[in-house]
């Protein structure tokens, strides 16, 4: 449930407008002086504020400016005032909305959920989800570099993680050892000594993921090939 806190003086239209949302499902606070209404809004957690203009203590000006200095929550303002210069005031400092009084409370419910929905999307939108890879019981997170066999998470050095990965998202492609090596070690000049920690690094890997390390369910040998994940 949605939390609205409204910041309003006059009590029948801050008692009306909270009837109107409650009755829309939100959860509505209401705070009468400015003060008041600053401290909750920096201490609480609120979805929205509803926020009057003018009040006695801290104007809505300076409670939408010290706000936005912390949170980035919608904010609807609301005032008698029908000059262009305080919504523009207003909308300069932080403000999502502008309501001029007297408006509808059913028309302060939609901007509500529109301003909600709006924000929602805007926070959805910018957290990224983790990058999965999941083929038969191994889950590679790639963003949080770990990796879970069955269920169970499995300790990686840094190079076992880039290998495994990298076959994982080639999966039925057979690479040669010289090209594990050159792509994972990033080096293209190469030396017996080099190919034999291709070697050592897919034991190790099967290791970690396979029940059986002599008849390997992921990590196949093409003898006199290389390697290649099998799905």
């Amino acid at each position: 449930m949605s939390r609205i806190l409204i910041v309003e003086d006059e009590t029948a239209i801050a008692e009306l407008e909270k009837d109107y949302l409650e009755l829309s499902g939100f959860d509505v606070t209401i705070e009468n002086t400015g003060d008041k209404g600053l401290k909750a809004a920096l201490s609480e957690d609120f979805d929205l504020i509803v926020l009057d203009l003018m009040l006695p203590m801290i104007d809505g000006y300076e409670i939408c400016r010290k706000v936005r200095e912390k949170k980035d929550i919608p904010i609807i303002m609301v005032s008698a005032k029908k000059e262009d210069i305080d919504k523009i005031r207003g909308l300069g400092i932080g403000a999502d909305d502008y309501m001029t009084k007297p408006f509808s409370p059913s028309e302060l419910v939609a901007r509500v959920k529109a301003h909600l929905a709006r924000y929602e999307r805007l926070v959805g939108s910018s957290i990224k989800a983790n990058e999965i890879i999941e083929i038969r019981g191994i889950k590679i997170d790639k963003t949080a570099r770990r990796v879970f066999v069955n269920g169970e998470e499995k300790a990686f050095t840094t190079k076992e993680f880039d290998l495994l990965t990298f076959l994982a998202e080639n999966p039925n492609h057979v690479f040669t050892k010289e090209e594990l090596f050159n792509k994972i070690w990033d080096m293209e000049s190469f030396s017996q000594n080099d190919i034999a920690t291709v070697t050592v690094h897919i034991k190790k890997i099967r290791e970690k993921v396979e029940l059986n390390t002599s008849k390997p369910q992921y990590i196949e040998t093409i003898w006199g090939v290389g390697y290649r994940f099998k799905v």
